[in-house]
């Protein structure tokens, strides 16, 4: 790990993830058919940056739970280093995610003459599902055959909440075995098509493939796969990179070529997370490029809870300024670079004034928390050091 305690490679995964979740919601933002769009769609997709997502928090939040919780030595104290978890989830998760769900809530009452952002039913049944946490059951029960509202993004938020509330009770039960537990869930849903839209919904390869790889880069073999890595080199990373990625979008395309798409797209996204672990710079040379994707991988959270409504958000100030404008390439080209104004500020606004404060309240929290463990003796019970990253 660098002196920053930041994975740049890491930063840029996350970056992908979210540019092509917002390539797969882009048709959101216009109120035509733009030409082409629906046949790019059906060359590649961007439904596979959720999965990367999965991997990458998988990966990133057992590596510092599992050795914490494993660390601790009576029932008291691991249940204070489950406790510390959940506050920093909490506060690091839900202030962003509550605090949009009430401003389209705003947005359907006060900005909705387009009717972009759905019906205020619709939008309050899954305001409810977002704040408890059971999205991913209402988007399954709503797919393709009711309307769900402007939140649909939260079905993701909610599995990984619901997994994450159930992962350190899994961590103390299962310890040693707590590996094959998940390669056994892997590995059963790789090889199950995902048809039914419950299978979708409650998809967990990617994120125990995660933990896998965090479990692995506390052991000495993982040296040898930086030293394989390494072998490679940063040109053969950088292909099988590329490929990996092109992969995942022809696979997320409604026309898959495999039954098995989402199960592949987890081993490529547990793949990428393998090199880019190694914090060598094997993805993307340091430089202005990385530079910018990881200044997006970071703020890759608000990014996923912000395209969507912003979006709808200029679909209704373009139709309050001249309603049913025909479609033309210039106006199509003005709805982008409109959003992306819009994304840019807002995404940066809530980033500093939202998110960062409240994650630094809840660490400090969650440290205060964990720092208050004492041995029956009275001595300062010794937590392994934390391998803090953001997310």
């Amino acid at each position: 790990m660098r002196a920053t305690n930041r994975i740049s490679d890491i930063e840029v995964l996350r970056a992908v993830a979210v540019l092509f979740v917002v390539f797969q919601h882009l048709r959101n933002l216009f109120p035509w058919q733009i030409p082409g769009l629906n046949e790019l769609y059906g060359v590649a997709g961007g439904m596979f940056g959720v999965d990367l997502f999965f991997a990458v928090s998988g990966f990133v939040i057992a590596r510092d739970l599992i050795p914490r919780l494993l660390a601790a030595g009576s029932l008291p104290e691991k249940g204070r280093v489950m406790a510390a978890f959940w506050l920093r989830r909490v506060w690091r998760l839900w202030p962003a995610a509550w605090l949009w769900l009430a401003l389209i809530l705003l947005a359907v009452v006060f900005l909705n003459e387009s009717g972009a952002f759905g019906t205020l039913a619709a939008n309050l049944d899954a305001t409810v599902a977002g704040v408890f946490n059971f999205a991913n059951i209402r988007f399954a029960q709503t797919f393709m055959r009711s309307e769900y509202g402007a939140s649909f993004v939260y079905w993701s938020l909610s599995l990984e909440e619901q997994f994450y509330l159930l992962f350190p009770l899994l961590i103390l039960l299962f310890r040693k075995h707590l590996a094959w537990l998940l390669l056994a869930v892997a590995l059963l849903q790789i090889v199950t098509p995902r048809q039914h839209p419950y299978l979708m919904m409650f998809r967990t390869d990617a994120l125990a493939l995660g933990i896998l790889l965090a479990i692995w880069s506390q052991r000495a073999s993982w040296q040898l796969a930086a030293k394989y890595l390494a072998l490679l080199g940063r040109r053969a990373c950088q292909l099988i990179f590329l490929i990996s990625v092109a992969g995942m979008a022809v696979l997320s395309t409604p026309g898959s070529p495999s039954r098995y798409a989402v199960g592949i797209i987890a081993i490529l996204s547990a793949l990428l997370v393998l090199i880019a672990a190694h914090d060598r710079d094997l993805l993307l040379r340091p430089g202005r490029s990385k530079s910018l994707l990881m200044w997006i991988g970071e703020r890759s959270y608000a990014l996923y809870l912000i395209h969507v409504p912003a979006f709808f958000l200029v679909r209704e100030l373009f139709h309050r300024m001249d309603p049913g404008q025909p479609f033309s390439a210039g106006l199509a080209t003005a709805y982008g670079v409109s959003a992306l104004l819009v994304l840019l500020v807002v995404t940066e606004l809530n980033f500093r004034l939202v998110e960062m404060p409240l994650r630094r309240y809840g660490a400090g929290l969650s440290q205060r928390l964990l720092s208050s463990n004492h041995s029956s003796d009275g001595n300062p019970i010794i937590m392994p050091p934390a391998t803090r990253h953001p997310g």
